[in-house]
Parts: structure tokens; C-alpha cells; sequence
């Protein structure tokens, strides 16, 4: 590979054999190198490849500023968080997060201090992403030397669960409120307190996420065969009504209409639910 492009002292751009645009980070890479010279491959600490998922000139833009500690710690973040999820992330999370981090430095030496309103929801429906953000808190300080409050773990759980989805920001904080007023709306309905421990509230709490990012993709399930959607309504008639409630809201807030088949399955987790 041929530099094409050099950055800063530790950051360039070159192309690899496919041809396609790649980013090429580490220490020195671009220290009194010119254009053309070919690229020293002991030198490349991380290689990130330019497609739809990382914008190649807002990323290129971002780096020009970006430490090169700030970067090594997100290469961390992200490797530690692929490893724990054991699931790919989309590369977007190198442009966002790298962005997060750079701007909760500045802010953090500025004096600012920010908490995050979706503390409590992060905490209960994305905890193995709060558990990472809480490990990159120590990866930050450990790096960089910066000890942030506790709550800048619960950004970081959002930008993981951001790439696990491939959702916006918006998206991921639109998601959790919702699953929070339907969480709020079986609470409500059946005067129920949920054992958080069990297996029936983490298959509810899974089939929620998948429900709400459906909504927000605005994607359906089939619609049910007649007769099993009449021998589940028939069956669990205080949990169909339940069900029913949960779909005036949904489609309230967003438009959305749900199917025969959402409203069966709501009704199953909602029973299994209540009998846990």
C-alpha cells in the first residue's frame, strides 16, 4: 500500500488491494512521510475501512484533531465490547464514539457535568451494555488519566446499543423510553411488581426490543392465522386486553398499527409474565 493521503503525524489514508479507501492509524505513521512513499506495515496499529457505516470524509474530518490516546482507548472500547457481546458492531460506532469521547474530554476539563437522564432504563434493559460502559470508564482512565462520573458509562451503553442495531442516537433514546411506558403499562394494568431475576422478564424485556426496533423500521409480522389469534384472545383475555392497550398506544405515539401476530405474542409475554 502506497500513502495517499497523510493526516496527522499518526493517521493516513491509503488503499488496499481491493482498491478500497482505508484509514491507517498509528504512532508516527505519517511522521515525515510523503505522499506515494509505501506504507510500513510494523506501523499500522489499526485499519479502518471506508464504507456506508463510517462516512469517509466526516470521518477523516474528525481525525485530524483526535489524540492518538483517544483513539487507541476507543479501538479498546470497541475490541472489549465485541469480545463481551460476542456480535459484530458496525463500524459507525469508531465515528461516534470517537466523537463522544473527544467532546466529554473537553467538557470534563471545561468543568461541565452531565447526567443522563435514561440512567435507570440503561441500567435495566441494556445492563451488559451499561456493564461495558462501566469497563470503559477504565480503560478512559487508565489511558488518557481522566476518571469520568459514572453516568458517562450509560452514553457509552447507548453508542453500543446504537451499533448492535445500526440505529441513530435518537433512535436507541426513542426506543428505550418506549419500551419503558410499555413496561409501565402491563405494570400498571395488573398491579405487578417485576422480578427482574427472572427468565420470563428477560424474554419479555428481549422481545420488546426486537418489537419496538420493528416499529421504528416500520416492519411487520405476519398477520396470525385466524384461529390460533382467537384461542390466544379467547384464552388470556385480561392479558389480550392488556395487549390491546399497548397497541393503542404504539400506534398513538408512532402511527404504528400492530398485527395479529404482535398482539399474540404480547399476550403470551404477558402471561408468562404474570405466572413467572
Amino acid at each position: 500500500m502506497k500513502i495517499e493521503r497523510i493526516i496527522n503525524n499518526n493517521i493516513i489514508t491509503a488503499s488496499d488491494v481491493q482498491n478500497n479507501e482505508v484509514v491507517l492509524m498509528g504512532k508516527g505513521i505519517g511522521f515525515k512521510k510523503e505522499i506515494g512513499q509505501d506504507v510500513i506495515p510494523e506501523e499500522i496499529e489499526k485499519r479502518y475501512t471506508l464504507d456506508s457505516s463510517l462516512a469517509g470524509d466526516k470521518f477523516k474530518d474528525l481525525l485530524k484533531d483526535i489524540p492518538l490516546v483517544e483513539m487507541q482507548a476507543v479501538n479498546e472500547i470497541v475490541s472489549y465490547a465485541k469480545l463481551s457481546l460476542g456480535k459484530k458492531l458496525s463500524n459507525s460506532i469508531y465515528l461516534s464514539l470517537t466523537d463522544h469521547l473527544h467532546f466529554a474530554i473537553e467538557r470534563m476539563n471545561n468543568g461541565f457535568e452531565f447526567q443522563n437522564a435514561l440512567a435507570w432504563e440503561v441500567k435495566h434493559f441494556y445492563h451488559h451494555e451499561y456493564l461495558i460502559g462501566k469497563e470503559a470508564l477504565e480503560i478512559i482512565k487508565r489511558r488518557i488519566g481522566i476518571e469520568f462520573p459514572q453516568d458517562e458509562a450509560i452514553t457509552i451503553a447507548l453508542h453500543i446499543v446504537n451499533a448492535e442495531t445500526e440505529n441513530s442516537m435518537s433512535n436507541t433514546v426513542g426506543m428505550t423510553k418506549l419500551i419503558k411506558q410499555i413496561l409501565s403499562i402491563i405494570q400498571y394494568a395488573f398491579n405487578v411488581e417485576y422480578d427482574e431475576n427472572s427468565l420470563a422478564y428477560e424474554r419479555l424485556l428481549t422481545h420488546l426490543k426486537f418489537f419496538v426496533q420493528r416499529i421504528q423500521m416500520n416492519r411487520y409480522l405476519l398477520e396470525e392465522k385466524a384461529d390460533f389469534f382467537t384461542m390466544i384472545k379467547d384464552n388470556y383475555k385480561k392479558e389480550y386486553d392488556c395487549a390491546q392497550k399497548i397497541s393503542d398506544f404504539i400506534y398513538d405515539e408512532v402511527g404504528h398499527q400492530l398485527t395479529t401476530a404482535e398482539l399474540s405474542y404480547l399476550t403470551i409475554h404477558i402471561n408468562r409474565i404474570l405466572h413467572a
